[in-house]
């Protein structure tokens, strides 16, 4: 009696365990929409780096570049959209830093063999919106 009573818990505890492993989803990877210029699977965090650059270079919020939601029960800005004509111009700067740094610093490397980008927007803006004299 007592050997079934083991091997009952034992299955029920087996079971649970299982159900329990295949009830958990692996966490979902985020999709960016509209990424032209970043990588397609750049995580959260280095996205967020890239954009906390722009903004510390700028001196500028979000809303620089990404327009409005049309929802207007909500807030929140759409970063997919390409309404606002600076985030085109984003693009074309950050392709142009990426190709400067390529042609004249490519020998710039960090200690892992990364590019260390020698031009970047803080190089020229320095804080402000555009680009100081």
């Amino acid at each position: 009696m007592m050997f079934n009573r083991k091997t009952g818990v034992a299955v029920i505890l087996t079971l649970a365990i299982i159900g329990g492993i295949a009830a958990t989803k692996p966490p979902e990877e985020h999709k960016f929409q509209n990424l032209k210029v970043l990588p397609k699977k750049i995580s959260m965090q280095d996205l967020g780096k890239v954009m906390d650059n722009f903004k510390e270079a700028l001196g500028v919020k979000c809303n620089f570049c990404h327009a409005a939601s049309k929802d207007s029960s909500n807030h929140h800005l759409d970063f997919a959209s390409d309404e606002k004509p600076e985030k085109n111009i984003a693009r074309k700067m950050y392709k142009m830093t990426a190709k400067i740094n390529k042609k004249f610093f490519s020998y710039n490397k960090g200690e892992t063999g990364e590019m260390m980008p020698s031009v970047e927007c803080m190089t020229c803006h320095h804080g402000h919106e555009h680009p100081t004299k």
